[in-house]
Parts: C-alpha cells; structure tokens; sequence
C-alpha cells in the first residue's frame, strides 16, 4: 500500500488563512465565535494532518498496531508514536511538541495544574485498556508465588538471596524501569507502598528490555507491563503469606483480584480533540482497536464479544 499523502499546516491557524487564501473567507467566519481552537480543528479535519504522539514506554507498540490500524483506511492522516515514558509523554504535551499522551498512570495533580496553565481547561482522560504489572523470573527458577512482604523485601534490598523466599542460593538480581516510566511510578506505589527501589535496582527503558535481561540471569527479577515474556516465567501474587497465588489473566485483572492492575490512558492537547485525532481515540475505544489489545498482552476495556 503506498504511503498516506499528508498535507502539512502551519500550528497557527491564523497563518494557516494567510498562507492559503482559499480559506479567507473561514477565518472571517469562524473569527466571530469559534476562535482559534475550533479554527485548527476545522483545519485539521479537511486537510489531513500529521498526528504526533508521546509517552508510555508500555505502551508504545500497541500504540503503533493503532497507527497502523488507523492509518490503513484514513490514508490522509499520519501518526508519528515515539517511547521515552508517561512523564516524558505529558511534558511533551504540555509544550506542545506532541499532540497525544500516552499514559501507564493517570496524570498527577501537578501535571493537571499544568495542563490547565497550558490550555486553559482541564485535561479530559480516556482510558483505553487494562492492564496487569507482572513480575517476571528466570525460567529455571522454582520459585512461583511471592507475597506482598516478600515483594518489597526484593526490591528494596532487604532479601538478596532467593533461598530467603524458597528458591536456589542465588543473589537476587533487580530488573526495573527507568524513574520516568509510569509503571515505574505504579510498581512504587502499589508493590511497595511508596518505599524506595533498592540502589542496586538496574533501570531500563521498556518492556522488552526488561524481559531480556531476566530471561539471561538466572537470578533475576523484574517488573513490567503487557507482554507474556519469552524466555522467563510470570509468578503469580499472594495477598497475603501462605495464601495461594493469583495468575495475571483477564478474569482476575477484570474482576480486581490481582492485586497490581491498572488502565492505560490517553490524554490530547483540546485544540486537536476533534477530527483525526478524535476519530483516532475513538477507533482504538472500538471494536477494531480493542482487538489489538489482547494480542500484545493487554486486556480489553469491555469482554470480548459485549
């Protein structure tokens, strides 16, 4: 399939006007009431335009099977999807380098604060999948279930052998992400009830780095997000010590059982939440997006088939 033509506007919907006078009489239109705002918007739908989207290292390729999805039968739009973290995401928002914000966790209240000083409104938030925050070990490690105690014991430094939890007499090796990654802030929070990682903690950029790394210690272990893994075992989580351990499935993150769940958000500059960039969220909400979901590891907004 040949490539989408895209035809380039200047941010400035003013100079947009200017520079194709064709749309003179728009701008004299639209300036007695809908303002700049609805003008780009106007702009936006009936010329096509470049989409560019930020953040979420998790959720990076799902965002670009929904480009691709998109984009195979909207050919006068293109959308560019780049990594670097949920934090990194929303501040290329609020500068107005990226349009969209991809998002492992909901934006906090000092990101909303500027995003009201940025646009004058309040973000609007659109969840777009589940997901389940898995600890991953390597696949010869006996170990299968650990609880909340255990967890926190690992990854703060307190347990440094895997025979303290039931495993080979091995030192435990500490896989994370990088203090950008919102599933960096998410495991924080929820496995370890905001303790510090331990200093040893090997910070990495995504999912698929993270997985690497244990998949080739032996005495590994590491978090990440929306991926079965290859090469390492998921363990399942106890509530509680001696309990029995919850598996990361679909029942059990919809239901709330396993313990470290989570929605995957979606956050847009208000200036482009209509045409394209609105179709784009709204498709991925859909049937045809949410069917992506499930084959990269997430799990859907609704069950499948309701």
């Amino acid at each position: 399939m040949a490539s989408p033509t895209v035809r380039r506007f200047p941010w400035n919907g003013v100079a947009a006007c200017r520079q194709y006078p064709s749309f003179g009489p728009m701008k004299r239109t639209l300036g007695h009431g809908l303002g700049l705002i609805s003008l780009w918007a106007l702009l936006f739908r009936a010329t096509g335009a470049d989409i560019t989207i930020q953040g979420s290292d998790t959720m990076v390729v799902l965002a670009q099977k929904w480009a691709e999805g998109f984009m195979a039968s909207n050919s006068a739009v293109s959308i560019q999807v780049n990594g670097g973290g949920t934090g990194t995401g929303v501040a290329a928002l609020l500068n107005r380098t990226a349009d969209i914000a991809t998002c492992s966790r909901k934006i906090r209240a000092r990101e909303v604060e500027g995003y009201v000083r940025a646009f004058g409104a309040r973000p609007k938030e659109y969840a777009v999948a589940l997901d389940a925050v898995v600890l991953h070990v390597h696949e010869s490690n006996p170990v299968k279930v650990l609880d909340p105690a255990q967890i926190q014991g690992l990854f703060t430094g307190h347990i440094r052998n895997w025979r303290e939890v039931g495993g080979p007499d091995l030192p435990v090796v500490l896989y994370g992400r990088e203090s950008s990654s919102g599933t960096y802030e998410f495991f924080k929070e929820t496995a370890l009830q905001g303790r510090d990682y331990a200093q040893g903690m090997q910070m990495l950029q995504g999912t698929a780095q993270v997985l690497a790394a244990v998949a080739r210690d032996r005495g590994g272990v590491g978090f990440c997000g929306g991926s079965p893994g290859g090469g390492t075992r998921r363990l399942n989580i106890a509530t509680a010590p001696g309990a029995e351990g919850i598996a990361a499935t679909e029942e059990t993150v919809r239901s709330g059982k396993y313990p470290f769940w989570r929605r995957l958000y979606i956050y847009l500059n208000p200036a482009v939440d209509v045409g394209p960039a609105h179709e784009w969220v709204e498709w991925i909400r859909g049937d045809a997006g949410q069917a992506l979901v499930s084959e990269l590891g997430f799990f859907p907004l609704s069950p499948v088939g309701k």
